[in-house]
C-alpha cells in the first residue's frame, strides 16, 4: 500500500429537519389544535483513532464526506428522524487542522479517541411549540439549522519512542531489523526507504520501546533536495533522537564528517525543538573498518566533529554493540519518564518551618 500520511478532507454535517405545521382533524373533535412536530437533527461527523490503520490513504481519494440531512416534522405530533452520524476511522498520531488557518483543532494521540469535526444542525420546531392562551391555532414553525462544514488538513505523525535520522545508506532499515521485529526494504542504492517503517523493540519480558526509521535526510533538503523534510514530522514525538553515520563509507570521496554537520544543519532549519532533542550518535558499520584501527578512527570522527554527546560504535549488519545500545536506550527512557515523578515528589513535600 502506498503510504500517504498528508489529506485534505472536507467535511459537511446534515441539515435539520423542517418543523412541521399541521392541525388535529378528527371526526366529533373540530378544533384539535395544532399537531404538527419537530424535524429530526441532521448527522454528525466524528473522527476516531484507530491503532490498526497506519495511513491516510482513504482520505486523500475520498475527500468529501457528507452526513444526511433530518426527517421533516409531520402532523399528529411526529417527530422526524434524527440522521445518523458518520464516523472516520484514522491512524492514531494524526493531526486534524483547520485546512485554510492551519490551526490545530485536535491530536488524535490514543487508540479510540473520539472528536467532533462537524456538528449536525438541530431540527425546526413545529407549530404545537407556539401554542398558547391566545394563540390556539399557531401556523408558525422553523427551518432546521444547517450543519457545519469545514475544510480540514490531516497529517499523520506516527508515535514512537526513539527516531532514526540519518543520511541515506547509513544503515538505519538495517538497525531497526537487527533490533525488532520490522522488516524495513534495504538494498545498497539511496533511498530504499520510502516511507517511515516503526519496529517494537524488545529489551527483556516486560521492557520494551517503539523505534521509527524515516527516509534519509540530505545536504539541501530545505530546498527541496531528495525527499526535503517532508518525514522529519514524524520525529517531533519522539524522545529520543539516534543520529546515524556511516564510518566506512565505499565512496573514498564522501567525507562522513562533513555530511553529520551537513545533517544536524538541516535538522535546525527545520524546527529548532526538534533539533534540541536528546540525541545519541551511532556510529554505524564498524565490521568494515579494520578491528585494530576501528577505536582510533572512531575516536579521530568524534573528534573532528565535536561532539560531546553519547556514542556508540555498531555493526548493524552483524548485531555487534546492538544489544548495548537498546539497553541504553531503554534505561534513557526509563530514567526521563521518572524524572516528572520524583518533581512532583519533591512539590509535594512538605516544607521545613520557619520555626
Amino acid at each position: 500500500m502506498k503510504y500517504i500520511d498528508e489529506a485534505i478532507i472536507q467535511v459537511i454535517a446534515g441539515k435539520g429537519g423542517d418543523g412541521a405545521a399541521s392541525f388535529r382533524r378528527e371526526k366529533f373533535i373540530p378544533k384539535g389544535g395544532p399537531s404538527g412536530g419537530d424535524g429530526g437533527h441532521g448527522g454528525s461527523i466524528y473522527a476516531i483513532a484507530d491503532r490498526n490503520i497506519n495511513t491516510l490513504v482513504d482520505y486523500r481519494f475520498a475527500r468529501m464526506h457528507r452526513a444526511k440531512k433530518g426527517e421533516n416534522g409531520r402532523g399528529s405530533d411526529c417527530y422526524g428522524k434524527g440522521a445518523e452520524d458518520i464516523v472516520l476511522r484514522m491512524p492514531v498520531g494524526t493531526v486534524i487542522s483547520h485546512a485554510s488557518t492551519g490551526e490545530v483543532i485536535f491530536d488524535l494521540a490514543h487508540h479510540e479517541q473520539k472528536v467532533l469535526l462537524a456538528k449536525g444542525g438541530a431540527g425546526g420546531l413545529g407549530n404545537l411549540h407556539f401554542k398558547s392562551s391566545t394563540n390556539r391555532a399557531p401556523r408558525q414553525f422553523t427551518f432546521g439549522e444547517p450543519g457545519q462544514e469545514f475544510d480540514l488538513k490531516l497529517e499523520l505523525k506516527v508515535l514512537a519512542d526513539v527516531g532514526l535520522l540519518g543520511m541515506p545508506n547509513a544503515g538505519k532499515s538495517t538497525l531497526i531489523r537487527a533490533v525488532s521485529a520490522a522488516r524495513p526494504k534495504v538494498a545498497d542504492y539511496p533511498f530504499t526507504t520510502m516511507h517511515p517503517n516503526l519496529g517494537m523493540v524488545r529489551v527483556d519480558q516486560n521492557r520494551s520501546f517503539v523505534m521509527a526509521d524515516i527516509p534519509g535526510l540530505i545536504e539541501g533538503a530545505a530546498e527541496g533536495a531528495g525527499l526535503g523534510h517532508r518525514f522529519l514530522k514524524h520525529l517531533m514525538r519522539t524522545r529520543l533522537l539516534l543520529h546515524m553515520v556511516d564510518i566506512a563509507p565505499l565512496d573514498e570521496s564522501m567525507d562522513p564528517v562533513r555530511e553529520a554537520k551537513a545533517l544536524v544543519k538541516e535538522l535546525r532549519k527545520y524546527d529548532e525543538s526538534l533539533y534540541e532533542k536528546p540525541r545519541w550518535l551511532v556510529l554505524n558499520k564498524a565490521d568494515l573498518l579494520p578491528e585494530n584501527e576501528r577505536e582510533k578512527i572512531c575516536k579521530k570522527f568524534i573528534r573532528s566533529l565535536g561532539w560531546k554527546g553519547k556514542s556508540f560504535i555498531v555493526s548493524a549488519i552483524s548485531g555487534e554493540g546492538c544489544k548495548a545500545l537498546t539497553y541504553a536506550i531503554m534505561e534513557h527512557l526509563e530514567q526521563e519518564s521518572t524524572v516528572p515523578d520524583q518533581e512532583q515528589a519533591n512539590l509535594d513535600e512538605p516544607k521545613p518551618s520557619d520555626t
